[in-house]
This record gives C-alpha cells, structure tokens and sequence, in this order.
C-alpha cells in the first residue's frame, strides 16, 4: 500500500508542476486579453459586429508585443538587461534558476551543466540521470526522475565516478524516461563511444 501510495503521490506532484504554471499562464493571458479589450474598443467597432474583434485584437498586440521583446532580447542591450534583471530579482526567487536551466535545455540553448543528461550508477545499475550542479569537491547532484513522470524522482549526491554525461540532446534522455526506459541502449551507446573516445588521451 505505501508503495502504491508513493506512486499516486509522485504522478500527482508531476502533474501539479506542469499544470500550475500553464494554468497560471492562461489565466494571465485572460487577464492581458481582458485589459486590452476596453482599450481597443474604438478599433474594433470599425470592424464587423459579428467578429469578436477586440479579442482578436488583444490576441494579436499580446503575440506582437512577446515577438518584439524576444527579438529585442537577442540583441546586446537587451541581453545585458535581462541579467540585470536576473540578477536583481528573479535569481532570488526559490527554484528559479533551476527552472531556467530546464526551460534552455527544453528549447536547446543551454550550454551548462545543470539538467545536462547522464547515466549515473546506483547500486549495481545504470539509471538515466540528469546532471543538476557541480559540488566544490568534484562530486556531482544528480537527479533520477521517475518513470513515466520526469518531473518526480530522487535526489543523489555521487562521486565523479559513478556519473557518465552523456553527449545527447535533453528531449532525447526524457524522451526515454517517459517511455518505460525505451531508448535506453542510445544513452548506453553515447556513454561507450564518449568513453572509448577518452581512452587514447588517457592511455597518452
């Protein structure tokens, strides 16, 4: 019973944490689309009765104003503002710069080590693992999600040698997870070759 417990549990916290801020975000955008509705009232009317242009219209200024601020983003200043920002406020928001790691890796510009993918020995096996920090002595935090639910699973503090990153995309290692472990021998694959590559700078 309180393995069937700590099942329920787990899916349910999963679910939880994809469905909060998608919620969240949905009521914001009602929120946005709202607000701007009474200012583009005076547009609308010039359109016809039966379309629901002030929605449409508040859709289409939301899509546009998100366009400009990611296009403005790329750019120096825009970067520049945005650690500023990070820095200031959001890095102190519990669980923030984790969640930014995710979102990079989810998109594929991340280039740190934080939910790098790995396969990390616990006990007598190999488990699918996602590398989370670096310590000072070398060890890594790693976390093993739970299958099929990536977002729940444990937390492990290893030693360097019992952690093998792997050099394949994030998508590909969940991927994996929320199929029963299918894919696996492609992560076993990429561990073999990274560590038959690293056998001749070793053995020189």
């Amino acid at each position: 019973m309180s393995k069937l417990m700590h099942v329920v549990l787990g899916s349910f916290v999963a679910g939880l944490l994809v469905l909060t801020p998608a919620y969240l975000a949905a009521l914001l955008l009602l929120k946005a689309i709202g607000s701007l509705g009474g200012l583009l009232k005076p547009i609308a009317g010039l359109l016809p009765a039966w379309m629901p242009a002030a929605q449409l219209l508040s859709v289409a200024l939301i899509l546009v104003v998100c366009l400009v601020v990611g296009l403005a983003l790329r750019t120096a200043p825009g970067q520049a503002l945005r650690r500023r920002l990070e820095r200031s406020v959001l890095d102190k928001i519990p669980g923030y710069t984790l969640l930014r790691s995710l979102t990079q890796r989810l998109a594929g510009e991340s280039e740190d080590e934080a939910w790098k993918p790995a396969l990390a020995e616990i006990e007598e096996a190999l488990v699918p693992a996602f590398i989370i920090e670096v310590l000072a002595d070398g060890r890594y935090t790693v976390f093993v999600p739970s299958v099929p639910t990536p977002l729940a699973g444990a937390v492990y503090v290893l030693s360097r040698e019992r952690v093998h990153p792997l050099n394949v995309a994030f998508t590909q290692a969940m991927r994996t997870v929320s199929r029963w472990g299918s894919g696996c021998k492609d992560l076993v694959a990429a561990m073999e070759s990274t560590q038959q590559s690293a056998q001749p700078r070793s053995a020189a």
